[in-house]
């Protein structure tokens, strides 16, 4: 099978969506499909912002990396990419001759992949990852018409394709309430358990030395952004540091929030309590899992949030806001907890049980492993090897 997958954003991009289609397309490939992608072009500084060289990524046999000329877009990451529709690169990737293309993303790299599938009837698959409503309130334009229009384009795209996914029911059902009417269901991001993994003890007392961590660690991974509210995790900090003073708060990742937090940790004299480590490569932000007690999610705008997914598969019980894919894919008092978003009490008040209890906390490790198992790089490439079958046949079916 010949597969080509679009997306607006890519490697070296910091993004759950590169974390989700880089590994099932690795899986694919060994299994003796061929991928290509197709997607923007960086520059030399986005490259250096996550510590990289300008080049692409070795994906082993039977992949492809094409890049598309692209312009720089505003965004938390400062890494954001805009490619402008040409709709004659059609070309080049006709030359490919796939038997599906699946796009991950709906900007201008999405709308070529939905053009080319159009023209050429070859069976589209599109894949949505985005909380809209959540990131359009973060958006300059604070508009109702603004927001109405973003809604019906996006399910006006995904209406076009000849079928849908999400890693999470919330966005269907968001964009159903927008006009979305298309087949669709739910297919789970990945987490690669050859990497995320949990350490033995020993080797957690190595690490702790190694990164300068204390006994009483929690970690956030992901964008500095506005819309992760990471400073609720901050003020929560100071309330938790007045019976556990060695607690350290780790932040990996980077993004247009890093200064205002930055500023905060040193306003409430948390400085020495909070450690930006900027972004890591994935052995490391595995290594940081393992040396760290808990993991802690503010953000309200996570589809399914890859980071969550990994620290489970390192064996960490977490606390996130009930918002989305975290009510849907984890069940609170079972595997961590689920809390009333920007709670900053409630944050603090859990972290510190967890460090009461460390019965408890390995409990709820345990379990969030077990669930993390279920939705490992195989697996999930599995449902996807089917689903991709299933739409070229349909599509076979419905053309004659």
């Amino acid at each position: 099978m010949k597969i080509a997958i679009f997306s607006d954003t890519f490697y070296p991009e910091i993004s759950g969506i590169t974390d989700s289609a880089l590994p099932i397309a690795i899986e694919l490939a060994k299994r003796g499909n061929k991928i290509r992608f197709y997607v923007p072009s960086y520059s030399e500084k986005n490259y250096r912002i996550v510590g990289q060289p300008k080049e692409n990524i070795e994906l082993g046999p039977n992949i492809e990396v094409h890049r598309l000329f692209s312009l720089p877009f505003p965004s938390g990451t400062h890494q954001a990419r805009f490619v402008l529709p040409s709709f004659w690169r059609f070309l080049f990737v006709k030359k490919f001759k796939p038997d599906i293309i699946q796009t991950h993303l709906f900007a201008g790299v999405g709308l070529e992949a939905l053009m080319l599938g159009k023209f050429n009837k070859i069976p589209i698959i599109g894949t949505d990852h985005t909380a809209i409503s959540e990131f359009i309130r973060y958006s300059p334009i604070k508009s109702k018409w603004f927001k109405n229009l973003v809604f019906r384009y996006v399910s006006w795209f995904y209406n076009k394709c000849d079928f849908v996914t999400a890693p999470s029911p919330s966005v269907i059902l968001e964009m159903e309430n927008h006009g979305f009417k298309n087949k669709s269901k739910v297919i789970s991001n990945p987490v690669d358990t050859l990497v995320f993994k949990p350490c033995l003890k020993q080797n957690k007392k190595e690490l702790k030395s190694e990164f300068g961590f204390s006994d009483n660690t929690i970690i956030y991974a992901g964008r500095l952004a506005p819309e992760k509210n990471i400073d609720v995790l901050i003020h929560a900090l100071l309330i938790v540091r007045k019976k556990y003073p060695n607690t350290i708060l780790v932040l990996a990742g980077h993004g247009s929030a890093y200064k205002d937090l930055k500023d905060l940790a040193k306003k409430l004299d948390l400085e020495s309590n909070v450690k930006f480590l900027g972004t890591v490569d994935k052995m490391k932000l595995s290594k940081l899992y393992q040396a760290s007690e808990i993991f802690v999610m503010s953000s309200m705008s996570e589809v399914q949030s890859m980071s969550l997914l990994q620290a489970m598969a390192c064996g960490l019980p977490s606390i996130v806001v009930r918002a989305r894919s975290h009510s849907e894919y984890y069940t609170n008092e079972e595997n961590g907890f689920l809390i009333k978003p920007n709670d900053i009490n409630e944050f603090a008040n859990k972290i510190i049980l967890l460090f009461d209890k460390p019965t408890l906390r390995k409990k709820l490790g345990d379990n969030a492993l077990l669930l993390s198992k279920e939705i490992s790089v195989p697996k999930i490439a599995d449902l996807w090897e089917k689903t991709y079958h299933d739409v070229i046949n349909k599509k076979i079916e419905s053309t004659g």
